[in-house]
């Protein structure tokens, strides 16, 4: 196997910005050299990655799924395709 060829893999806090939740995991992502890092619970300091959906802010997750109006596009449909009949 090829040495030196993996980028760095170590801990980071991806940050939540919507929710302002955050969890500590292992990444390949690596921070801008002057991005923002965070002390832990465990007392340590990691560099930080912000997300705009996590799990705490995702509607699936969270239960708050929005409901499409699909009534309304299947009556739209219709009505632009009614006068065209079968060929």
């Amino acid at each position: 196997m090829k040495s030196d060829i993996h980028p760095p893999y170590g801990p980071v806090v991806f940050r939540d910005q919507a929710a302002g939740f955050a969890f500590l995991t292992r990444s390949t992502l690596v921070s801008r050299a002057d991005a923002p890092t965070v002390e832990w619970e465990d007392g340590n300091v990691y560099p930080v990655i912000d997300v705009e959906i996590s799990s705490a802010s995702h509607p699936f997750y969270t239960g708050k799924v929005r409901v499409l109006d699909t009534a309304g596009r299947v009556e739209r449909f219709r009505r632009r395709y009614e006068d065209r009949g079968a060929r």
